[in-house]
């Protein structure tokens, strides 16, 4: 039976794509990316595998991969694509799923579809990515009031970057969220470092 998390940011480019590695190898999940808006850099599919190094068969296929680095709504126009949420529906598999989201939560799938409305129509737990500097207090009670305001529920935050205790303190408290660990930086991001900051950051509890 599939145990999904949804894995979403506060924005774009905060390490989001790694903490999915992570998690990924922690758990012993597979790992789904279901729509990649952008090819310049690679998938972040393909981006988990080599952080991972774990083996194929434990990624699943993309539902979509749209060609500029954009919105999946603008993207998809551009490349003659129609996103049909029916393409969307998770993945059955035995064990955990991580599920990488495309940017924030009020990211449009299409014009008439937010990337949260998706993660209501799972109805999978959310763990939400926060950065630990300045401007996260904003973007993450934003975002946390959102996934209540719609009923989705939250897992827990992580949070990627410096030991910024009092953010992520004040973030704990006004939210009265769960703090899953956090993801520090490294000068190198391998396997290795991600192995280390989930054993060292993180309770494999705290995801049962």
């Amino acid at each position: 039976m599939t145990r999904a998390f949804i894995v979403s940011g506060t924005d774009t480019g905060i390490g989001k794509t790694a903490a999915a590695a992570m998690l990924t190898m922690g758990l012993g999940a597979h790992y789904w990316k279901p729509i990649q808006s952008g090819t310049d850099d690679g998938t972040d599919t393909a981006t988990v595998k080599a952080l991972t190094g774990l083996p194929g068969d434990r990624f699943l296929p993309e539902a979509y991969v749209l060609t500029e680095p954009l919105s999946p709504h603008r993207s998809a126009e551009l490349d003659g694509v129609e996103i049909e949420i029916d393409r969307l529906n998770l993945p059955q598999i035995d064990g955990p799923l991580i599920v990488e989201g495309a940017g924030g939560l009020m990211v449009p799938v299409t014009r008439q579809l937010l990337q949260i409305d998706l993660f209501r129509h799972w109805g999978a737990p959310v763990i939400l990515c926060a950065r630990t500097g300045l401007g996260t207090i904003n973007h993450t009670l934003l975002s946390v009031e959102a996934l209540r305001a719609r009923n989705i529920p939250l897992h827990g935050l992580l949070f990627i970057g410096g030991d910024n205790a009092d953010n992520i303190r004040t973030i704990a408290d006004l939210s009265g969220a769960r703090v899953l660990g956090r993801l520090p930086w490294f000068e190198r991001i391998d396997a290795t470092a991600l192995t280390t900051a989930f054993a060292g950051h993180f309770r494999p509890e705290d995801f049962a």
